[in-house]
C-alpha cells in the first residue's frame, strides 16, 4: 500500500453556476415529473450555466479556489490538464484558454477526453508527469457545460445532467491528501452506447446532421446502467488487489455521480455499506468529468473525510472508460 513517492493534493476548489433548476421546472419544459426523475435517478435539481458562460469560465472559478486553498502562487504552476467533453471549442484546448485566463506562464496545457472518467484519468496522467521531475506543480480540472450538448426535447437524457467544475493542485512536495494508486481501462467496442454522433471528422456538421439532431448527447440508458456497475466494480477490486487492501479497510467511496441506483448496485456488488459512499448528485445531477472533484471537494468541506482514512474514487464514462484512484486523506 505504501508509495515511496506519492503525489499530494495540496488544495481543491469547485464551482457550480448559480442558476438552480429543479425537477418541477423541467416538467414545464419536457414531459416528465419530479417523481419520475427522483425515483429513477435520485436527482432533485441541477445547476445550469448561463448562455454566455463557457466551460473555461466554470474551470476558472474552480481553479482560483483550488489555488487559494493550496496557498500556492500561480507562477509555481507548470502544468494544466483540463478533463472535459464540452470544451469551449474543438481547438485550441480549454486548458490553453484557462491558462491565459489565470495569467499563468507559457506552460504545458492540454485537454484530456475520457468523458465522466476524465478527472481520474487526468490525476493518473498528472501523477506520471510529476514523477518525471520535469514538472513540479499541476493544476488538474474537471469542467463541463453539459447543458450545451443536451437535447431538451429528450426527457430520457436532459433531466440527468448539470454543469460545474472541480479542480485540484497536485505536487510531489508538500502536505495534503496522498494519491496512492490508479486503475484505468476502456472498451471502445460500442461507442454508440453513449456518444454525440456528429461534429467530428466522421460526421462533420451539415444541415442534415442539424436536422437529425445529431449534435446532442445520445444514450442507451439500460446498457449504460449494466456496464457502469460492472466496470466500476472491476476497477475498484483490481485497484485494491494491486495494493493488497481489503474492502473492509476502505473508509469512503466517492463515486461518479450519475444515478443513485447505479451507486446502490455498486455498493451491493462490492458488499460495502451505502454509509461509506459520499453522494451529492441530488443537488447537481451528472456533471460528467466535474462529478468526482465536486463530490470530493464538498465532502472534504463538510468534514466527512478524516486524516489517515482511505478512500476510493471511481468513475465510468463514454468510451466506455473507467477509472479508480486510491487516496489517503
Amino acid at each position: 500500500m505504501s508509495n515511496p513517492n506519492p503525489t499530494y493534493v495540496l488544495g481543491m476548489g469547485s464551482y457550480v453556476p448559480s442558476n438552480k433548476v429543479d425537477n418541477h421546472a423541467l416538467s414545464l419544459r419536457v414531459d416528465t415529473s419530479d417523481e419520475w426523475i427522483r425515483s429513477r435517478t435520485g436527482i432533485r435539481e441541477r445547476c445550469l450555466a448561463e448562455d454566455d458562460q463557457a466551460c473555461s469560465d466554470l474551470a476558472l472559478e474552480a481553479s482560483v479556489r483550488a489555488l487559494k486553498d493550496a496557498d500556492i502562487e500561480r507562477d509555481q504552476i507548470d502544468l494544466v490538464i483540463v478533463a472535459t467533453i464540452t470544451p469551449d471549442m474543438s481547438f485550441p484546448s480549454t486548458a490553453c484558454l484557462l491558462q491565459h485566463k489565470l495569467g499563468l506562464g507559457k506552460i504545458s496545457s492540454f485537454d484530456l477526453e475520457a468523458a465522466c472518467s476524465g478527472f481520474l484519468y487526468a490525476l493518473d496522467v498528472a501523477d506520471g508527469m510529476l514523477a518525471s521531475n520535469r514538472y513540479h506543480n499541476a493544476l488538474v480540472v474537471g469542467a463541463e457545460k453539459m447543458s450545451s450538448i443536451l437535447d431538451w426535447d429528450d426527457r430520457t437524457t436532459c433531466v440527468l445532467f448539470g454543469d460545474g467544475a472541480g479542480a485540484a493542485v497536485l505536487s510531489k512536495k508538500g502536505a495534503g491528501h496522498e494519491l496512492l494508486g490508479f486503475q484505468c481501462g476502456a472498451d471502445g467496442s460500442d461507442p454508440t452506447v453513449l456518444h454525440k454522433p456528429a461534429g467530428g471528422s466522421l460526421l462533420p456538421a451539415s444541415q442534415d446532421t442539424l436536422n437529425e439532431r445529431k449534435h446532442f448527447l445520445k444514450m442507451n440508458g439500460r446498457e449504460i446502467f449494466k456496464s457502469a456497475v460492472r466496470v466500476m466494480e472491476r476497477a475498484v477490486r483490481e485497484l485494491l488487489e494491486k495494493h493488497e487492501i481489503s474492502m473492509d479497510e476502505v473508509d469512503h467511496v466517492i463515486p461518479h455521480q450519475a444515478n443513485v441506483r447505479i451507486v446502490e448496485s455498486l455498493a451491493q456488488r462490492l458488499e460495502i455499506s451505502m454509509d461509506k459512499f459520499f453522494c451529492n448528485l441530488e443537488n447537481y445531477g451528472n456533471t460528467s468529468a466535474a462529478s468526482v472533484p465536486l463530490a470530493l471537494d464538498e465532502g472534504r468541506a463538510l468534514g466527512r473525510f478524516r486524516s489517515g482514512q482511505l478512500g476510493v474514487l471511481v468513475a465510468f464514462g463514454a468510451g466506455l472508460t473507467w477509472s479508480a484512484t486510491l487516496i489517503r486523506f
